[in-house]
């Protein structure tokens, strides 16, 4: 199994209520390599929003595996590697990323393997991620989208059932202001 995390900010969102420029931020956040990136960007703003949600996606792809939360997002080092793809690496692990940004939001995808072919990711409005998710899964595995029912892991991570059988081995489900965004691997069965 091989699993995945995404994370979405909404920019507008992100404007108001986090000021990126207050002291400290930067350095509690981002590594130094990171910070020197940020401050010499054409846009710092965005490169900020960039690489937090790198940083989160990554988070998420790693609890899911070693099933342990905690919060330290400096220990995580973004690699920009091309307009939407990158790397983060955190300890011994290398999570590969491929982000989309725009004027509204900054969402990203973290996998473990490099060319994940069973990933499904779609962004939408926060308010209706949950249904949309079920709306593609049904379409994906044949079911009927009324019997899909989501169920936490201990670790708060969401899979998704029909009946008593598991149609997601990995899925990570984020919301951020307007926007909410999902990304889940589907079982070997469908």
């Amino acid at each position: 199994m091989h699993n995945i995390g995404n994370d979405i900010v909404d920019l507008n969102l992100a404007k108001t209520q986090s000021n990126w420029q207050r002291k400290g931020f930067l350095e509690k956040q981002f590594t130094q390599k990171e910070q020197d990136e940020i401050l010499s960007s054409e846009n710092p703003f965005l490169k900020v929003w960039l690489f937090w949600s790198m940083k989160e996606a990554a988070y998420k792809c790693y609890t899911q595996k070693f099933k342990e939360r905690f919060f330290a997002p400096q220990k995580f080092e973004c690699t920009i590697i091309s307009k939407d793809k990158g790397m983060v690496v955190f300890e011994e692990n290398t999570f590969y990323t491929e982000s989309i940004s725009n004027a509204l939001y900054t969402s990203t995808i973290a996998r473990e393997k490099k060319e994940e072919t069973v990933i499904f990711f779609a962004v939408g409005l926060a308010s209706t991620i949950d249904l949309d998710l079920k709306i593609k899964l049904a379409a994906e595995t044949g079911v009927s989208c009324k019997g899909i029912e989501k169920r936490k892991t201990t670790i708060g991570a969401p899979l998704f059932y029909y009946k008593e059988e598991l149609l997601t081995t990995s899925c990570s489900i984020s919301h951020h202001g307007n926007y909410g965004a999902y990304a889940y691997n589907i079982g070997s069965k469908f």
